[in-house]
């Protein structure tokens, strides 16, 4: 490379690795590869699960159901008995029929924004973890608002993260308006990707937007181009609504704030321990949330975030690795996908404390299941460690090389006569008897194969005399040096003072 004029040289493995990660001339592995191949369900399977959940929502219904959606629901076609309200068939595909198959989930650089729904695949945060891995004592600790923006900051290098939610809770702010408030502040801040929160409360929806409206350039302007979607969980497992969630939804989209209605029922506690069971139950659930956003306002852009969850029924604790929690999330992909809905799931929710052997096994079991099945939206899939309690700066590092692997193998094989290499075949045997160097390799080098930064690949003596380092050693080494390096500023000097002015913001 050169700088001022001067070639700098450079040598060893530091240099390997920092040519490994620029990015090729060709992406081989960009996010929004197509997914769909994986279907866990045979067709009729998947049919036989919407005719129970259209069945659970007619003649079960749904529960303690605020009054202001009652009467929405009504007006509709439900019908109330013993303090439950029913769904019939044509209200819910109504809602089906009505909603965004597709839609933008805008950053605000628009070159950021992705298109939610189809087969395209994205990865992105979710979390709300209580305990930060720290990155010097390699100790969980209590995190903090600090840690909110520190995650932020580095995710916003990552390029296969492809919308940040908030991953951490800043349990040093007590104050649930002042969380809320700070929370926000900490994503339009530092990025300007695609980003998402929660409200604790409806009445903090609208001030909050006010805050947004003055990083969108005034008054009513984050209306026309929201770049925050709020997750929300409007439905409490078994069939029942959550009256302050659902206050949340009525404010969110009062305010034209895109959701993500989460529903996260847990296998053998709060849904069946059978697999198709617990699908039918959750579809059923997630149908709900769907049908109030209908009843609300029609077409207004909702994630169908059916989260299957699993827990240890040997001791009820959340159990976010494994093969049940790949199967099921998998799945849920697939039917939402088969109702035409743009998905959200979630994977790589790995139960290892450490970044081990157990934490590589789950989280690229679960998230390249999740994947192959097609869902749109992949939650959680980055940075969160211990069953979700925690969240990792060393692990955002290492899933983004995972996704990078994951897209990969989503893009498949292209079969055409030039990648067949007949020719090229023929070239080789006849000549030098094999292909290195040979212009068909070359062609293929940088357009068909991804180069881990992380991954090491060097023999055992090289690694042993570059010091012996794990690839946890490595990310920690890349997060230090992002967190010292970028500080990016993401709102004018005006901005930032007029957000200060009106609100409290924690941070210097």
């Amino acid at each position: 490379m050169t700088k001022a004029g001067q070639t700098i040289k450079r040598g060893g493995r530091k240099a390997r690795h920092d040519k490994r990660a620029a990015k090729p001339v060709i992406d081989p592995c960009p996010p929004g590869q197509s997914g769909g191949a994986y279907r866990p369900l045979l067709d009729g399977e998947v049919e036989q699960i919407y005719e129970t959940a259209i069945r659970l929502l007619g003649e079960l219904g749904m529960g303690e159901v605020p009054d202001r959606l009652r009467d929405l629901l009504v007006k509709h076609g439900a019908t109330e008995r013993d303090a439950r309200v029913m769904f019939p068939r044509a209200l819910v595909e109504a809602a089906i029929d009505t909603a965004p198959k597709t839609f933008e989930l805008h950053g605000r650089d628009p070159a950021r924004t992705i298109t939610v729904g189809g087969d395209a695949v994205h990865f992105g945060t979710g979390g709300a973890a209580v305990q930060t891995l720290d990155l010097d004592s390699g100790i969980y600790r209590e995190s903090t608002l600090a840690d909110l923006h520190q995650f932020t900051r580095l995710q916003d290098t990552l390029a296969n993260v492809s919308w940040y939610t908030r991953c951490c809770i800043a349990t040093d702010v007590p104050d649930v308006f002042d969380l809320d408030v700070n929370t926000a502040y900490a994503l339009i801040k530092n990025t300007t990707k695609p980003v998402a929160t929660a409200f604790t409360v409806a009445e903090n929806v609208e001030p909050i937007v006010g805050m947004f409206d003055i990083a969108a350039g005034g008054d009513g302007e984050f209306a026309k181009r929201p770049f925050v979607k709020a997750h929300i969980s409007p439905v409490i497992s078994p069939m029942r609504y959550g009256e302050d969630a659902v206050d949340v939804v009525f404010e969110c989209l009062k305010h034209n704030v895109p959701v993500s209605c989460i529903t996260a029922a847990q296998a053998g506690a709060t849904a069946p321990a059978t697999m198709a069971g617990f699908l039918a139950q959750s579809l059923a659930e997630t149908l709900a949330s769907l049908v109030m956003v209908h009843v609300i306002k029609p077409g207004h852009p909702m994630v169908f975030s059916n989260w299957p969850l699993v827990i240890d029924l040997r001791t009820g604790a959340f159990a976010g690795g494994g093969g049940e929690t790949a199967l099921l999330n998998a799945a849920s992909a697939q039917v939402s996908n088969w109702l035409g809905l743009p998905s959200g799931v979630a994977a790589s929710m790995s139960d290892a404390k450490a970044l081990d052997a157990q934490y590589g096994v789950e989280k690229g079991m679960t998230s390249l299941a999740a994947a192959l099945a097609g869902g749109n939206l992949i939650y959680e899939s980055s940075g969160m460690t211990a069953s979700l309690l925690g969240a990792s700066f060393e692990a955002f590092i290492l899933d983004d090389e995972m996704h990078s692997n994951t897209y990969r193998v989503l893009r498949g094989v292209e079969v055409s006569e030039e990648n067949l290499g007949f020719d090229a075949i023929c070239t080789a045997v006849l000549g030098d008897g094999h292909f290195l160097g040979g212009e068909h390799t070359l062609a293929a080098m940088e357009r068909d194969y991804f180069y881990p930064a992380l991954a090491d690949r060097e023999n055992p003596k090289t690694w042993a005399d570059a010091g012996a380092q794990s690839a946890w050693d490595m990310a920690g080494i890349k997060a230090r040096e992002v967190l010292a390096t970028h500080h990016p500023s993401y709102l004018t000097e005006e901005q930032d003072r007029a957000i200060r002015e009106a609100f409290n913001i924690l941070t210097p």
